[in-house]
């Protein structure tokens, strides 16, 4: 880990305002939609209406004849031309032991379609509507074959295949823990505690759908990509070696602004490389705009994780055995994340912050013929923290306990961190306990009974909801690479391989380089998105700050260091004696010094740089206890999150308003995950909500007023700014938080679970059968 002096300071502590906002709320945004026509082509996806079928044939002669068409590719066209497949990573066995094995994503579907929404076919022409046109005229001659679409159902036997070579739908399996331990200790439990679990399907609703644009670069004739990605580095990569197969120096991958991007936009899509083998073969710039529809059906989708969780307790209410059993559901494809979720990140974070040694889970990823499930924020976390933590309202429900009492039962202590979870994972650092504690007394804890009096008064449920959540953050690189320039101009710049998509990375790196060297704000700019200035890992599970800013740091301190020395030469004095403040460089003790941009302006190209690695130990656990108390209308079913109190460690704090705001984001669609949102297929494959009109988001009327506490009082040892990731916390602690809430508001009437979203219809109907049971 790359250690920093102690006085060298990073900004920490201040809530800066966004300097990004000027720039996007007054319309000078840099979005792919915003770059002028230049005579591009347009391209349009054409769509399976099938879920499953084979095709016979694909006549697009129709189509080639309409005006403004200038080419019409299939999946025998790229085939032809051996263009490759987006690769997944085969690094899990499937329950036999054999290797993994998933059909190939093509960028247009090939002999056979898998979900309804793949691509067949693009055309090109000389406007969008145009091209939309001329896709209707293409004639597919589709076998539509039978098809499954609720991973349940697809291991049944019998069920339709998506995958010839996994005969049981099953792409992989991961087991963990001791199964003949864990049933031991549940034969002799005093208390049992089982339910059956969904995470469901979400569609991520970003502002911006994705959008493409590609062309030749005419001096050079490289391939110039300007897409939405999280990732531009392996972006770029994936398009030269896995798609194009040529060197990826040839390809250029330019990222502007990004409206959101929730882990949707982490890697390449087909239409991306639809688009940029069409500049290729035409030799012209081509462009392709999502639209919504384009998102749901095309797009990847979040969660779908179906579980039994259990618990066996003592008398007291110490959980001595804890058991799991899931399905995931991956879609027809396995996208870059697909089985990493569901096998791997969700088990990382299973146990919560609680000491549960004992364990048995077992994992399934399965295929259907749905559209792929992907990276969304949180993005395998939320569906195990869910586990645990509906697990432990039940329980304290079913022996009598309070919901806290059965909690601090069975928190990791303060004395035995760092602490190895039941699945290997070494958390460095927290105060569980403490989380709850003071999250009890910002909500009121005590005044509950009393708003729940007020509540009934006016003939209405009212529920409490508590969680207390930890989360997995950085990604498998714990590097991030950055470079950093003076310039004789009298600018900083930073060029960065992370990738800002709403979270405020120019404010918090323009911050942190500010407060190391001393150099104003305005003078400060910060590149991301271009892959000829810098490549890394990007912005994937909240690495950002902790392992990006991390190496902004060090690129702080190895500029202060170069300085330093090309001022003892120019100064003729030894470096020792060469101070840095401010952007001066003086030799101690007298009047003699330069400037930083003055050492720039002696230097070829007129500018001073240093190229700069941030390394960290390992990954960093955020968490935090999110209290709510919700009221429910018996009468038509609706839910109203009132009261929403969370305190959060996210360790050093850089700039404490902007996590605010990233809490404040995931609550929210912790709170759509909960109430509102919900992606439903009918049988035979057909996606049912396919719009806004059937797939509800949370609005702003639905947000309570969130009371947000950050608390830094265990500093993260993982990497020298103590900070923590932040940006899918809210997203994991929001969910059962709220849920908990509604099932306390319904248990005085016998109802002791429901699978999310409550939707207003789902609690009504669950009310009136509860009543008439009575």
């Amino acid at each position: 880990m790359n250690i920093l002096p102690g006085n060298l300071r990073f900004g920490a502590g201040q809530p800066v305002k966004r300097l990004e906002d000027q720039r996007l709320l007054t319309g000078k945004g840099h979005f792919i939609d915003d770059k002028p026509e230049d005579g591009a082509l347009w391209l349009h996806v054409l769509r399976s209406p099938h879920a499953h079928a084979n095709i016979k044939s694909i006549d697009t002669k129709a189509a080639l004849e309409m005006p403004g068409v200038e080419a019409v590719y299939t999946g025998a066209d790229l085939v032809k031309d051996d263009i490759g497949t987006l690769p997944t990573l085969a690094i899990f066995k499937r329950p036999d032991g054999s290797p993994m094995s998933v059909p190939p994503r093509r960028l247009l579907a090939h002999e056979v379609v898998r979900f309804a929404g793949e691509g067949v076919a693009a055309v090109v022409a000389t406007s969008r509507v145009l091209a939309q046109t001329a896709a209707e005229a293409i004639e597919v001659d589709y076998e539509v074959l039978p098809s499954v679409v609720d991973p349940v159902e697809a291991i049944k036997p019998g069920a339709p295949l998506v995958w010839p070579e996994a005969p049981d739908n099953i792409v992989a399996a991961m087991s963990y823990g001791d199964a003949a331990k864990v049933e031991e200790a549940f034969a002799s439990a005093a208390h049992k505690v089982s339910l059956d679990l969904v995470s469901q399907r979400l569609v991520p609703s970003a502002m911006e759908p994705r959008s493409t644009i590609a062309e030749i670069e005419k001096k050079t004739g490289r391939l110039l990509l300007h897409v939405q990605s999280q990732t531009p580095g392996s972006t770029r990569d994936l398009l030269a070696e896995s798609i194009l197969k040529r060197p990826k120096d040839s390809v250029r991958v330019l990222v502007g602004d990004i409206g959101g991007g929730f882990g949707q936009k982490t890697s390449l899509y087909p239409e991306d490389g639809v688009v940029a083998y069409a500049a290729t073969k035409l030799n012209r710039k081509i462009r392709w705009r999502g639209d919504r529809t384009d998102e749901f059906v095309g797009g990847t989708h979040g969660r779908d994780l179906t579980s039994t969780g259990e618990f066996a307790l003592d008398a007291k209410g110490r959980v001595l055995a804890y058991r799991v059993r899931s399905i995931g559901g991956t879609g027809a494809y396995s996208s870059g994340t697909g089985n990493i979720i569901p096998l791997v990140l969700g088990p990382f974070v299973q146990t919560g912050v609680y000491d549960l040694s004992l364990v048995h889970f077992e994992v399934k990823s399965v295929m259907t013929h749905t559209a792929p499930v992907g990276a969304y924020r949180g993005a395998g976390r939320p569906e195990a923290v869910f586990i645990v933590e509906r697990l432990f309202d039940a329980a304290a429900r079913q022996i009598g306990m309070d919901p806290r009492a059965i909690r601090k039962a069975n928190y990791i202590k303060p004395a035995q961190l760092p602490y190895t979870n039941a699945v290997g994972q070494v958390y460095d650092s927290g105060a569980f306990a403490h989380m709850l504690q003071r999250a009890s007394e910002l909500a009121d804890w005590d005044g509950f009974a009393a708003r729940k009096k007020a509540a009934k008064k006016k003939g209405l449920l009212y529920g409490r909801g508590l969680t207390s959540y930890i989360e997995w953050t950085g990604g498998r690189a714990h590097t991030e690479n950055v470079s950093l320039h003076a310039t004789a101009e009298g600018r900083v710049i930073l060029h960065s391989g992370t990738m800002a998509m709403g979270q405020g990375l120019q404010t918090t790196y323009s911050q942190m380089v500010s407060d190391s060297l001393g150099i104003p704000l305005d003078k400060i700019d910060v590149v991301q998105g271009d892959t000829d200035l810098a490549t890394g890992f990007g912005s994937v599970g909240s690495r950002s700050l902790f392992v990006g800013g991390t190496a902004v740091a060090v690129s702080a301190n190895d500029m202060i260091n170069k300085a330093r020395e090309k001022a003892a030469n120019i100064l003729e004095a030894g470096v020792e004696d060469i101070e840095y403040r401010d952007g001066f460089l003086t030799v101690v003790g007298t009047d003699r010094r330069i400037s930083l941009f003055e050492i720039a302006k002696k230097e070829a190209g007129a500018k001073l740089s240093v190229e700069s690695q941030g390394e960290v130990d390992g990954p960093s656990w955020p968490n935090g206890t999110h209290i709510c108390e919700v009221e429910i209308d018996p009468e038509t079913g609706v839910t109203r999150v009132v009261r929403y109190t969370t305190v959060d460690d996210v360790g050093v704090a850089v700039n404490p308003m902007l996590v605010t705001g990233q809490i404040h984001g995931g609550v929210a669609q912790g709170i759509g995950q909960a109430l509102y949102e919900g992606v439903a297929y009918s049988e035979e494959g057909q996606l049912l909500t396919a719009s806004y009109q059937d797939y509800c988001v949370p609005r702003a009327g639905d947000i309570p007023p969130l009371v947000v506490t950050l608390d830094g009082s265990a500093p993260c040892k993982t990497n020298p700014l103590g900070s923590k990731g932040c940006g899918e916390s809210g997203a994991i602690g929001g969910p059962p938080c709220i849920t908990n809430g509604v099932m306390d508001a319904l248990s005085e009437l016998g109802i002791k679970q429901l699978n999310t979203p409550l939707t207003p219809v789902k609690i009504w109907q669950a009310i009136r059968d509860a009543k008439a049971q009575a």
